[in-house]
């Protein structure tokens, strides 16, 4: 994927769920992936803890990471909360680069949600 492409494409992500949402401002990566991770939990609740919070990013950052392999669906706990497994090292250097890896996958994932609908 160009660059140009990635941009537009998670321009438009980020405009779908400042809509869904009916905030002000589009969502930076972080609530991106809060956001999926919400929906792997697959259910919402008013607030969460700080932890959760940093748990829900967690499954998202597996759930996209598991397009390539490098994570395994495990299965879920007894509060239904998902689990995944690694299954290999993931090799991107860089924090720029982590960022756009997760870009791309979040571009895929919801181009996924767009075509289940």
């Amino acid at each position: 994927m160009d660059e140009w492409e990635l941009d537009f494409e998670w321009l438009q992500v980020r405009h779908r769920v400042k809509e869904a949402f009916g905030r002000d401002g589009l969502p930076d990566l972080n609530a991106v992936l809060f956001l999926i991770g919400i929906q792997e939990l697959g259910h919402f609740q008013p607030s969460y803890t700080k932890e959760e919070k940093q748990d829900l990013m967690h499954i998202a950052v597996c759930r996209l990471l598991s397009y390539d392999g490098y994570y395994d669906f495990a299965g879920r706990d007894a509060d239904g909360w998902p689990h995944y497994k690694m299954v290999k090292p993931v090799r991107t250097k860089g924090v720029d680069e982590q960022e756009k890896l997760l870009k791309v996958k979040a571009v895929q994932y919801f181009k996924e949600l767009e075509e289940e609908e």
